[in-house]
């Protein structure tokens, strides 16, 4: 009995999607629910389960395809079987393949001509050149490789060579913005799906907000010795490591209620003010960035906070997040802190109207009642569109945050 894997539907909106990379091959045993294949939407990266138990006996789509929702990709065997791979067309002269990926390395290329049928020449020849002997289809008896067949394949090579170097030449030159670049020390790949959406979606905002930022310096002494306090506590209890975002969430969530405009969007000539206060928490990945949303924050307790950021930050660096984790946010919160910024203006997240960057928590002298003390501050900044947002409410937003966090009284139990 054969079960059918399908592009799955990540949402409403999702109607296409694009296979990364396939965590098993064609005869290899899988479980019910263990990963299989990874996917990239306009949404979020995603790692899809595999829908029965057996043996992977087909692949129809192979990595870096797009198709859409539905459509068969794979083939599992649930007694256990591979199909075999479809019989080559025999060709004339030695079969070229596509080329290799560029990141592969020269070793991995000479290992994988171990076992294939040739002589001692041919693979001389293979080794010195950088040649998978796997590449090719050889036309000497029972398949060998033959002196000529890799000679042609070299000679084809150099024909492909220097048919496409013109074309990586003037795509080097055009990035560098300079005649004579040695096209051997550049590397041309594609974008990801992921990095395509994100850079449209920055240039986009930047062609429709009239961002202006603002910044503010707050002393997080306070908090910086309750999280001292409680870390452990936290751990042993709720098994989570505290950090500084919730702290931020709670009292942004608060600013936003006291501000509504700032967690508005603008439609056409009107006004949307939005009754949800739903914060997106931008999450640096290898791959990418991501905003996973926490839903009705200004409902939650301080510990819910804590447990929803650290739940949507793991599921983002696994990619287990749906479409709906990151969408219907009204405020992004940004914390290039973590790895020593100490203030940024990022781009505002349409169709938000602010976003809220945190820097690193630094102790600095700070003068406090005219005398020198030292403090553990911290500067943020508010990326704000000015077709909506006024200076002075920015700055009453930003002062808002400021007290409550200097002045934090909440318990965190």
């Amino acid at each position: 009995m054969a079960a059918n894997v399908i592009m799955p539907q990540m949402g409403e909106s999702i109607f296409e999607g694009t296979i990364t990379r396939w965590l098993k091959k064609v005869g290899d045993s899988v479980k019910r629910d263990e990963p299989l294949f990874e996917i990239s939407t306009d949404k979020v990266d995603s790692e899809i389960p595999a829908p029965a138990s057996g043996v992977l006996s087909e692949i129809r789509v192979k990595e870096g395809e797009t198709v859409q929702i539905n459509t068969v990709v794979a083939v599992i065997d649930e007694q256990g079987r591979a199909q075999a791979p479809p019989p080559t067309e025999k060709a004339e002269g030695p079969h070229i393949a596509k080329s290799e990926a560029p990141s592969r390395a020269k070793t991995d290329k000479v290992e994988a001509t171990q076992g294939v049928r040739s002589s001692p020449l041919v693979r001389r020849i293979a080794k010195v050149e950088n040649v998978n002997l796997s590449e090719l289809e050889g036309t000497g008896l029972g398949g060998r490789i033959t002196k000529k067949d890799i000679l042609g394949y070299l000679e084809e090579r150099e024909r492909v060579a220097e048919v496409t170097r013109p074309i990586v030449q003037q795509a080097a030159e055009e990035m560098a913005g300079t005649d004579g670049i040695e096209t051997d020390r550049i590397e041309v790949v594609p974008m990801s799906v992921m990095r395509k959406s994100i850079a449209e979606h920055m240039v986009a905002s930047r062609r429709t907000a009239a961002h202006v930022t603002t910044v503010f310096e707050v002393d997080m002494t306070r908090i910086v010795n309750l999280k001292n306090q409680y870390t452990q506590e936290f751990l042993s209890k709720e098994g989570i490591k505290l950090s500084y975002m919730p702290f931020f969430i709670k009292t942004v969530s608060a600013g936003l209620k006291e501000f509504p405009v700032v967690n508005a969007s603008i439609q056409d000539t009107n006004i949307v003010y939005k009754k949800d206060i739903n914060i997106g928490v931008a999450v640096a990945l290898d791959w990418g960035l991501i905003v996973p949303v926490i839903k009705n924050a200004d409902e939650k307790s301080f510990l819910g906070l804590a447990r929803a950021s650290v739940d949507l930050a793991e599921r983002a660096r696994k990619k287990r997040l749906t479409p709906e984790d990151v969408q219907n946010g009204t405020f992004t919160i940004t914390n290039p802190g973590v790895f020593g910024s100490l203030l940024g203006a990022p781009i505002i997240n349409q169709p938000q109207v602010a976003i809220l960057c945190i820097g690193a928590i630094t102790k600095r002298p700070v003068v406090i009642n005219d005398a020198i003390a030292i403090r553990s501050m911290v500067y943020l900044t508010l990326t704000f569109d000015h077709r909506l947002i006024d200076g002075a409410v920015a700055d009453q937003f930003m002062a808002s945050i400021k007290v409550k966090l200097e002045s934090w009284e909440e318990k965190l139990f």
